[in-house]
């Protein structure tokens, strides 16, 4: 099972650091921490993306598949960075943990035949392990169903981009529970990052009022 981890490095009031920024190039007062708030509102509700830039999340994303994270890594935008688990030095030659998908784990024979895959993966790597076989080559065996952890840094425009493709329901399922866990982690962070959770994390159906997507879930129509 995967957790998501807020490091305190993340900014606590990030919507009052968006209305701060904003307010030092329109030359107002920025010692009014509530007049900073409603500049920010301000800044979100235009739409003045930029601003979005400055206040920023650091996470461990930690027990989800390397192939999910992957992904997770490629939505650029923002200049995001991250730091992942590595496979030269950590030890996976006496066990990896990995994620079972739950289209297999309900057929009792697909799941054993998925778990001995992974079983003779690991037995491969012991055993090129005794044979004196680097760490690092071995490593070429892992399978993308292992499970892998990354430190992460992301604004929140660039979050707020990842929710409206990463929300939809045609999104790949491991990577919506993965951005539900997210936003589960910052609403319990901070009330502004819960704010934002709530009303700018959205797909992208709900954020254009229309779908693009070809094969529709019919949440929403189509644009004519």
């Amino acid at each position: 099972m995967g957790k998501v981890i807020v490091q305190d490095f993340t900014c606590k009031e990030p919507i009052t650091m968006i209305g701060t920024e904003a307010g030092v190039c329109w030359g107002a007062d920025i010692s009014d921490q509530k007049k900073n708030y409603r500049r920010g509102i301000d800044c979100l509700e235009s739409e003045h993306g930029r601003t979005f830039e400055f206040p920023d999340a650091y996470m461990i994303l930690d027990g989800y598949s390397a192939r999910v994270i992957r992904e997770w890594y490629t939505h650029i935008g923002g200049s995001p960075t991250r730091l992942q688990a590595s496979t030269r030095y950590i030890d996976y030659e006496h066990g990896f943990d990995y994620v079972v998908p739950p289209s297999i784990e309900k057929d009792e024979a697909a799941s054993a035949g998925y778990k001995k895959v992974m079983t003779i993966l690991q037995n491969a790597l012991t055993a090129l392990d005794a044979f004196g076989v680097p760490r690092e080559d071995t490593a070429l065996l892992l399978p993308l169903g292992m499970t892998t952890r990354i430190v992460c840094k992301h604004n929140a425009r660039n979050l707020m981009d990842m929710s409206h493709q990463r929300m939809c329901s045609r999104a790949y399922h491991e990577y919506r529970k993965l951005f539900d866990d997210v936003c589960n982690a910052l609403r319990a962070y901070s009330e502004e990052w819960a704010y934002l959770v709530d009303h700018y994390f959205m797909p992208k159906c709900e954020y254009m009022g229309f779908c693009k997507e070809k094969k529709s879930c019919g949440k929403m129509p189509h644009k004519e």
